[in-house]
């Protein structure tokens, strides 16, 4: 009995579920976080609940897009093969949107550590250095995937004229 069917359709599951839990944490992450800036006690409360809203906000943006990468590839599409291209698009879209998601998150935490105590500064200089570190690393991967990229589809195009040729010759 073969039970690649079978495994396919729990991972399918899986990844269905873990997705729905995500996104539905996702969206409490941005009710907290508006009801920290709706509850702050006085105006001068506001900007630490507005920084701190904002932080859980776009944390809950990462999640979520997360959530939705798993349902676009493992739920809908499952796993079939795709072209070097497409995947390429699909996780450098992944990667830019949780880098943007680091970015602000070091904004937001520089901006709230720096009127409490400079001296926390490494954490959200870290976070920073880190997300400099991710686009960096997204570059590498562009360069070095279009360079495949453009070899894969040589050898192929190589293949089909070949068939062709063989094909005409019958």
């Amino acid at each position: 009995m073969d039970l690649h069917p079978v495994i396919g359709v729990l991972s399918r599951i899986a990844f269905a579920s873990a997705s729905l839990v995500l996104m539905a944490m996702s969206f409490a992450l941005v009710v907290y976080g508006a009801s920290e800036v709706i509850l702050s006690a006085t105006w001068a409360d506001a900007g630490n609940a507005l920084l701190i809203g904002i932080g859980y906000v776009v944390i809950a943006m990462a999640v979520f897009d997360v959530a939705k990468y798993f349902v676009e590839e493992e739920v809908i599409r499952g796993r079939e093969m795709r072209s070097p291209a497409e995947a390429r698009r699909k996780l450098t879209k992944f990667i830019s949107t949780i880098s943007i998601a680091v970015f602000i998150e070091g904004v937001v935490i520089a901006f709230h550590v720096s009127k409490q105590d400079v001296s926390l500064m490494i954490y959200p200089t870290m976070l920073l250095f880190t997300a400099i570190v991710i686009v960096v690393g997204l570059g590498a991967f562009q360069r070095l995937s279009s360079s495949v990229e453009e070899k894969v589809e040589q050898r192929d195009r190589k293949a089909q004229a070949k068939i062709k040729a063989e094909s005409k010759a019958d």
